[in-house]
């Protein structure tokens, strides 16, 4: 009876069923001027190691999350670009959004979190604010591919995951339809240059702003349009531009020689991803079985009188410490494919390592990470604004 059923469990096996549907990107047809087309600044992810589950913590390396973090940053830029939705899209490095004026020189940011990535599902959750300090939406996106999806010839084409970045840039361009009117447009576009002004020069700009206490942004005055602090203000704003193209050959590079290494890993993710679910599945069922064994078996061996029945009995709890034993063999088991998956993306943290940044007039090397350089390069505008308003 019991044992009967606890094997038959054993061979009970689990499906999952995934969307084979393809997500096209929207591109808007309709002619907008340049003046009402709005820059986008798509931050490096988090890598959402704080918000990983127990069990998620034994099969998530922490080096190729950081590594995703940039890798799906782009990714999502690149399509927004692609899609001839906006003006400029760029992807932003960390240190933008720790500074105290969060003077990003783009109008709407994009920020990310990795939920999920383990080469069968990729999990984001993504929010989008305005620079005036209005959010747009926070939405959570999840996708599972099949194996298909790794296809050499699908691969060359796109990223397995390219779905979720066409959803994420559709829903960012219905939800500026929907809600953003050409003043909404030209409003950002102006509180985007007096914060980064103000960034550069509180003094001189931080009057022309209010911010609630929800922290929304109003335009209280405006510069007059032949100020020449503003004037400089725009040539440095230019710069910065100018420096944040640099640092997008960065982000390519980055990509197109991670996306190797990291395509094999995600394809080995993947099959490690259903054999460790598939072996967990299977060592819990037998440990459950075994111990539903060993339990009818000493219920039987307890309660009989016959020395057949107490020998029954004691066959059970034979076999269930057998399928106890299995269990936890498997368990040992799915414990080798994540050491697997560790060393392999240890050896994709040794290909991506950072690189050195050519500008017009010097080159400089990224010690530790673009974020720190981008953190440097402030500094160093700043002392270019000092100078030249100095000089006025």
């Amino acid at each position: 009876g019991s044992l009967t059923a606890a094997l038959l469990c054993v061979a009970c096996a689990t499906h999952t069923v995934k969307t084979t549907e393809y997500v096209q990107l929207v591109q808007d047809s309709q002619d907008v001027p340049e003046d009402l087309l709005l820059d986008l600044g798509v931050f490096v992810f988090d890598p959402g190691i704080d918000e990983l589950s127990r069990q998620d913590e034994e099969t998530t390396n922490n080096e190729v999350r950081v590594a995703e973090s940039r890798y799906m940053a782009y990714l999502l830029a690149d399509t927004l670009q692609h899609s001839a939705n906006w003006g400029m899209v760029r992807v932003m490095t960390d240190e933008v959004s720790s500074m105290d004026t969060e003077s990003s020189p783009l109008d709407v940011s994009v920020r990310g979190t990795i939920l999920q990535s383990d080469g069968e599902t990729m999990g984001l959750r993504v929010q989008v604010t305005d620079s005036t300090g209005k959010e747009w939406f926070t939405k959570e996106y999840s996708e599972a591919i099949s194996e298909f999806n790794y296809e050499p010839r699908l691969r060359q084409q796109n990223d397995p995951f390219q779905v979720i970045y066409n959803v994420i840039a559709n829903d960012i361009l219905a939800w500026r339809k929907r809600h953003v009117s050409d003043g909404d447009i030209r409003e950002i576009r102006l509180v985007s240059e007096l914060r980064f002004a103000a960034g550069f020069s509180a003094d001189a700009f931080s009057g022309y702003l209010r911010q609630s206490r929800s922290g929304r942004y109003r335009i209280e005055t405006l510069p007059a349009e032949n100020d020449p602090l503003l004037g400089r203000i725009r040539e440095i704003r230019e710069r910065d531009f100018q420096f944040i193209d640099t640092v997008q050959d960065y982000y390519a590079s980055y990509v197109r020689r991670m996306r190797p290494p990291y395509d094999s890993w995600r394809e080995q993710s993947y099959h490690e991803t259903l054999n460790i679910r598939q072996l967990r599945a299977s060592a819990n069922r037998r440990l459950l079985a075994g111990a539903a064994a060993v339990l009818g078996g000493l219920a039987v061996a307890g309660n009989a009188g016959s020395y057949e029945a107490h020998a029954g009995g004691a066959l059970t709890v034979g076999a269930g410490a057998y399928l106890i034993k299995s269990g936890l063999g498997r368990q040992e088991q799915a414990k080798m494919h994540i050491d697997a998956l560790a060393e392999i993306s240890q050896s994709l943290e040794d290909e991506v390592a950072p690189q050195v940044i050519d500008l017009d007039d010097r080159t400089i090397t990224l010690t530790g990470t673009v974020e720190d350089q981008y953190s440097q390069w402030r500094e160093i505008l700043a002392d270019i604004y000092a100078a030249e308003i100095g000089a006025l």
